[in-house]
């Protein structure tokens, strides 16, 4: 909403209130005001001229010789716009004008012809596109009504005006236009509001004797009136209305249109005029469009219909759609002289219906669909009479035909002075409150310490204590409202150990070189069984289906992680992006036959997506595709920064590849998976080769101490040994790694495996895995006698426990 200060002078005296300090205390008010502009730039020197004469250049044939009268003399200027004629009122800088960006105007000749200043267009003045009329961007500026000669051009151009951009939150509709802001700006500056004053002088016709109304659907438009107007007189609208509706950032047309724009931004209420003579009928019928019913609206589109559209009608045929757009068959033209003025209210719904069925959106709709002020719209009718009157010099017919089921509801709201200061932590008085609500003009009532507060028609937003406590503590000023330090044991910006584990697998997945995305947590049914972990699946989930879907695609809640992450994949392959690398932390919603509320269970759980290239060193030549051991490494590397004790085995899972698939342990409870997409999964879903991984958090939560930990720096050094079994395959290489860290403790401090081998040289079922063994004491420097007694002793244990052999 954008709110002109030189009109909202006219409602409230902020005289005097620089534009930034206004802005700063609506800003506080809880109005957010997002910016500051101003229309044109201040000049000097640049004053109103009239063209006593206009005659060719005799050197030249696109200008022009002007002798333009500016008050106290006669200024002969040389001018090249085509629009230039005798008989206009135009700006004109004098010499030794400055005009914006310091341009300074001098007396030069042009083609021999001495020229005495210029002829300006707004351009020139410093305003910018938006605030530049249609007829006026071609050429000087010529002015559309007579004007005083040799005056300043600033209050005629509202040269200066500055311009607040609000930024309303949808509940404040009562905003969109100058009165709602007036009784803002006066209750924020405790200062007496002016508003219209409505009087109109009608002729003796009666609207209801020429036109009839009616409504099918009264859910639809409640309220629908027409008044009457004739011998209306088409040109263009007075200067200052033009001023305030380019402010506005709506563009002039004609004194009618205008008008109807005009009373919009004054009241909130659209309005829209037709043709009288262009209405076939002396019915108007408000119904629901009939099936593929046709209408072409005033930009010349014609618009297929469907039940769902709400339209005005001569009775037959649709003349408008209902707060949106008029019919281009009633249009206002330049020589309509007779009118049927709309003032309607329409229902939010159906409007909002209509404009994302035709994508067309207007202030009119905006309005219709936040809501009205149903004690405005036949008022801001008459206002607009008013002015066609004053400014058309139209004939208004008495009274207006209308429709009326409106049910007016007065509503009201207690308030305790008490429960008030409890809930502010402030200690307002009785009086100060009276003060807030009556500079807020609600009507209200006072017994002992409760305020009986009845709300007016305009605030919609309004409807319990909760709505009028924030209403005093913004007008009161939130910056009044005392503070306070959090009383209790608890300590200030603590983490939950759940927030700690969130942040901390958050801060090693990205250290690891994952990106963290962030996915839809509602899928389609032919994803809701894919990629379950084991012990979801254990727990058989049933889908969850949400109420009301927003598409096919997304209507379950998720069960895992892994679907929408595979997606995201798809979607960046298919853009070129190959090496991907994701990771997500969120929940998933599981409801087994035991659920007894009927909610789901919430299990938070991360999971992982790879593909492409891992490592890609393009100087050296040197790329590492990511497989198995990378997710490994990651997986592995996460439960290490947790402190937990994880435990990888083989396993075979649904659309896992069957050979490069693990489960996740701590002890005996399964918390999650990693592995390769299957083959034939990755091909259906456009994927290339892809590693996932999924864990648990819930679980790992159960099992994590959240304790700091320090182990100093070693003062000795470390001694790498490395040793290779010959073992039957069925042997799980983690098992015999293990087996080493045990045996070889507490000298043994890390162990690796970095090579398995199968192949010739080796018997039939066997292979050959090799470990870096890492041997260091704290205390002193290992001898080789020590770490020789050791490396026997793990050979020994380990071909005894596994029947293995050393390979030589």
């Amino acid at each position: 909403m954008l709110i002109s200060l030189n009109l909202l002078q006219k409602y409230v005296d902020i005289d005097g209130i620089e534009p930034e300090i206004l802005a700063e205390k609506i800003t506080k008010s809880g109005l957010e005001v997002d910016g500051i502009h101003y229309i044109g730039k201040q000049c000097k020197g640049v004053v109103t001229g009239y063209v006593t004469s206009c005659e060719k250049h005799p050197n030249a044939d696109k200008l022009n010789v002007c002798q333009i009268d500016v008050g106290t003399e006669i200024l002969q200027i040389v001018c090249g716009a085509p629009n230039i004629r005798q008989g206009v009122y135009v700006p004109v800088a004098k010499p030794d004008a400055v005009l914006p960006n310091n341009i300074k105007i001098k007396k030069v000749k042009l083609r021999d012809i001495e020229s005495n200043g210029m002829i300006c267009s707004l351009e020139e003045l410093g305003f910018s596109e938006e605030h530049i009329p249609k007829s006026q961007q071609d050429g000087v500026f010529i002015f559309q009504e007579d004007v005083p000669i040799g005056e300043p051009i600033g209050p005629f151009l509202n040269i200066g005006d500055a311009v607040l951009e609000l930024d309303l939150t949808p509940n404040r509709a009562d905003c969109l236009n100058m009165m709602g802001i007036a009784y803002e700006v006066s209750a924020i500056l405790n200062k007496e509001i002016h508003l219209p004053e409505v009087t109109v002088g009608t002729i003796h016709k009666k609207v209801a004797e020429h036109v009839t109304v009616d409504v099918d659907d009264t859910a639809l438009c409640p309220y629908y009136s027409v008044f009457m107007l004739e011998d209306v007189d088409i040109k263009p609208a007075p200067l200052w209305m033009q001023n305030h509706l380019l402010a506005a950032g709506i563009r002039p047309i004609n004194n009618v249109v205008d008008i109807t724009n005009y009373v919009l931004l004054e009241y909130g209420q659209p309005l829209h005029a037709f043709d009288r003579e262009r209405v076939d009928s002396d019915h108007i019928l408000v119904r629901r469009a009939k099936e593929g019913e046709r209408l072409t609206t005033l930009d010349e589109k014609e618009r297929i219909l469907s039940s769902e559209n709400l339209v005005i009608t001569d009775g037959k045929e649709p003349i408008a759609l209902a707060g949106v757009m008029g019919g281009a068959n009633t249009e206002v033209h330049s020589q309509t002289t007779d009118l049927l003025l709309e003032a309607a209210l329409f229902s939010s719904a159906t409007t909002r219906r209509t404009v994302k069925q035709t994508g067309l959106r207007s202030e009119a709709s905006t309005r219709y669909e936040k809501g009205l002020d149903p004690n405005r719209i036949k008022e801001a009718g008459l206002r607009a009479c008013q002015l066609l009157r004053e400014y058309a010099g139209a004939k208004v017919y008495e009274g207006v035909s209308e429709y009326n089921s409106l049910k007016k509801e007065t509503k009201t709201v207690q308030m305790k002075r008490n429960i008030i200061n409890k809930r502010l932590g402030t200690d307002i008085t009785t009086a100060e409150i009276e003060n807030i609500l009556t500079r807020l003009r609600f009507p209200f009532d006072v017994e002992g310490n409760s305020f009986i507060v009845e709300i007016p028609s305009r605030r919609g937003d309004i409807s319990i204590f909760e709505d009028m406590l924030e209403e005093v503590a913004r007008i009161y000023g939130y910056d009044h409202l005392p503070y306070t330090l959090p009383k209790g044991s608890s300590q200030m910006g603590g983490l939950t150990t759940k927030q700690y584990i969130k942040r901390e697998v958050n801060r090693y997945l990205q250290a690891a070189g994952l990106m963290e995305a962030k996915t839809y947590s509602l899928i389609d049914e032919n994803k809701i069984n894919l990629f379950l972990s084991p012990e979801i699946q254990e727990i058989n989930p049933k889908p969850i289906q949400i109420a009301k879907p927003m598409t096919a695609d997304h209507q379950l809640l998720r069960t895992s992680l892994l679907p929408e992450l595979l997606n995201a994949l798809t979607y960046n392959i298919a853009r070129n992006e190959e090496n991907i690398a994701y990771y997500e932390v969120g929940k998933v919603f599981v409801s087994g036959e035991s659920t007894i509320t009927n909610l789901p269970d919430e299990k938070l759980r991360v999971a992982g997506a790879i593909t492409g290239n891992w490592v890609e060193h393009l100087w050296q030549g040197d790329t590492k595709k990511v497989d198995f051991y990378v997710v490994k490494g990651i997986v592995e590397g996460l439960f290490d920064h947790l402190d937990i004790p994880v435990i990888i085995k083989q396993n075979r899972m649904e659309q896992m590849h069957p050979g490069r698939c693990a489960t996740l342990h701590i002890g005996e409870q399964i918390i999650g998976f990693m592995g390769q997409v299957h083959p034939t999964f990755a091909k259906k879903w456009d994927l290339n080769e892809t590693y996932v991984f999924d864990i648990n958090l819930d679980i790992c939560l159960e099992h994590f101490e959240h304790v700091p930990r320090f182990t100093p720096i070693p003062k000795y050094p470390a001694i790498d040994r490395d040793i290779a079994f010959i073992m039957d395959k069925s042997i799980e290489s983690g098992v015999i790694k293990d087996a080493i860290e045990k045996i070889g403790a507490p000298l043994v401090k890390q162990v690796h495996i970095f090579d398995v081998y199968t192949g010739e040289n080796l018997p039939d079922g066997k292979k050959s895995v090799a470990f870096r063994l890492l041997y260091r004491d704290p205390d002193k420097t290992l001898t080789d006698a020590e770490i020789e007694m050791s490396y026997e002793q793990i050979i020994k244990s380990i071909n005894e426990t596994y029947e293995t052999y050393v390979r030589v």
